[in-house]
């Protein structure tokens, strides 16, 4: 019987008995696996260099390197890199700095267990994970941008579309180019255009954006 290949996790936290606590949590998943755990910014960075996880779960507020420098490091060295900020601030600075760096979602540390193994699991599968509440004002900060008026779904191709549809809906670009019938460089093209047309720097304040139009 073959074995599934299960998802890597590199876990980056400055506090041991909370890495602990997730690492355990993981450990219940058999289709996770950490292979690494770092206790700053800077170890962090090397170790997501060295394993090339399928996730890094990342703490914002630590000594030295933060959280933020962090995630700018890993997705410079590789954009396609999944992170998910794990953390105690649910302040909207926070939120809407890191989904701009890059950031493929936001949790905060007090979810219920199960919910936080559900939301990196979805995560670790090509999904857009943010604690409830969260996304909310994410969507009210775009809102209040100025260049909001400026951003009409009209202005995309069909395709745009079809690709920002997918967004919305939280999948990656492996999956939406596997619903379309593409390639992955394809979407990735796409979704870099949209992006400029609609005056967004990152996927996540598109998906998000997207989900308030529909509400609308």
């Amino acid at each position: 019987m073959t074995r599934t290949k299960r998802s890597s996790v590199v876990i980056i936290d400055d506090h041991p008995l909370f890495r602990k606590g997730v690492r355990q949590l993981l450990d219940l998943e058999p289709e996770l696996e950490v292979v690494a755990e770092a206790s700053s910014g800077e170890e962090g960075v090397q170790l997501a260099a060295r394993h090339q996880p399928d996730l890094v779960l990342l703490d914002l507020n630590m000594k030295g390197m933060g959280g933020l420098k962090a995630l700018e490091a890993i997705k410079s060295h590789n954009p396609e890199r999944r992170v998910v900020i794990l953390t105690v601030s649910d302040t909207s600075d926070d939120l809407i700095g890191t989904i701009r760096a890059g950031a493929d979602g936001y949790l905060l540390k007090d979810m219920e267990p199960e919910e936080l193994l559900a939301h990196i699991k979805e995560a670790v599968f090509g999904r857009t994970v943010i604690s409830a509440g969260l996304a909310g004002r994410l969507a009210k900060a775009l809102r209040e941008e100025t260049t909001a008026k400026n951003r009409n779904v009209n202005e995309l191709t069909e395709r745009e579309k079809e690709i920002l549809r997918g967004l919305a809906d939280g999948k990656s670009n492996k999956l939406i180019a596997r619903d379309l019938d593409i390639t992955e460089g394809t979407v990735k093209v796409h979704v870099k255009h949209l992006l400029r047309k609609l005056n967004f720097r990152s996927r996540v304040e598109a998906a998000v954006w997207m989900v308030e139009n529909k509400k609308s």
